[in-house]
């Protein structure tokens, strides 16, 4: 306010399991359309929250402001106040869409470099939009009340309005991740069980992967590992190859359970049938070692997960 203020970059691929569930193409999730594209009419809840608490602030910034200078011995002028946080506060409910759409696409987007682009541009933008909003803003108002308004132009001054926006941004942008975050894993929860209904336990049959018009036959004991990207996740071979496709490590999970590829770590799966040895560390964690010689880290959380070795969990 005005005075408070490493997944490689690869063409992704969808999955589809069985050949006889092929679907057609599905809606995009909400916030994932791209830059224009990802804001519907669920959002408005989140707007309205963040307006509430922008304004009360405001509101809140305006009053103390008047009673300092009332108790030291200045004139309690309000409206003055009122007018530079009010301002302030509606320029910034105004370019909220802009992180929003920025804070979406960084989800979207798995390099750490590009992230870091869209956020310097988002930052930008927002600070641009909000210094230069809310200066008009208060110009017309004190305009039309026969007044003027001098915003002081100066590098000390737009740097000292910048260090606010930039505190300003990060909260904004952070609370609506975590909104994002939030929606994502109660969709994932709500589609987990259309999604394990159909296969039994311990049957077999390919995975197919879509990757746009074609499909792409993976039989299940040659997937190795399946490991978590952001918002993708890493499907890789026996032969070296990998696939990376959007989605959720805990539907993965789901899925996959009936071909012994369970989780063995927060951010990964491996493939029990790959496994010809364990070692266990006296920190409870353990590694997989698998027949292509690759090796897996796994978390003590997960010791259970190996029990069907036939070797004893609590071993070190």
């Amino acid at each position: 306010m005005a005075d408070l203020q490493n997944a490689p970059e690869r063409e992704h691929v969808e999955i589809a399991w069985d050949q006889d569930r092929f679907r057609g193409d599905e809606a995009k999730p909400v916030g994932t359309s791209g830059w224009f594209g990802g804001i519907d009419r669920g959002d408005w809840t989140m707007f309205g929250a963040i307006a509430i608490v922008t304004i009360a602030i405001a509101v809140v910034n305006a009053l103390s402001a008047a009673q300092d200078i009332a108790k030291g011995g200045g004139r309690y002028d309000l409206s003055r106040f009122l007018l530079w946080e009010l301002s302030s506060a509606a320029v910034i409910l105004l370019s909220v869409p802009i992180l929003v759409l920025a804070v979406r696409r960084m989800r979207r987007t798995p390099k750490l470099a590009s992230r870091a682009g869209i956020a310097a541009i988002a930052l930008v933008s927002f600070a641009t939009v909000h210094i230069t909003g809310m200066v008009w803003i208060r110009k017309c108002v004190l305009w039309l009340a026969g007044g003027s308004y001098d915003f002081g132009l100066s590098l000390e001054r737009v740097f000292y309005e910048f260090r606010k926006d930039l505190v300003t941004c990060l909260l904004l942008s952070a609370t609506i991740w975590l909104i994002d975050s939030r929606r994502e894993l109660l969709r994932e929860r709500q589609r987990a069980p259309v999604a394990t209904a159909a296969p039994a336990p311990g049957t077999t049959g390919p995975i197919w992967l879509r990757d746009g018009s074609s499909r792409i036959r993976v039989e299940p004991r040659e997937i190795v590992s399946v490991s978590s990207a952001g918002n993708y996740i890493e499907y890789g071979l026996a032969d070296g190859t990998t696939h990376l496709i959007r989605g959720t490590l805990a539907t993965a999970e789901a899925e996959l359970a009936r071909f012994s590829i369970i989780r063995v770590h927060r951010m990964r799966l491996a493939n029990l049938d790959r496994v010809t040895g364990v070692e266990f560390k006296p920190s409870g964690d353990f590694e997989l070692i698998l027949n292509n010689g690759e090796r897996l880290q796994g978390s003590r959380r997960y010791r259970s997960s190996v029990a069907s070795l036939g070797i004893p969990a609590a071993s070190t």
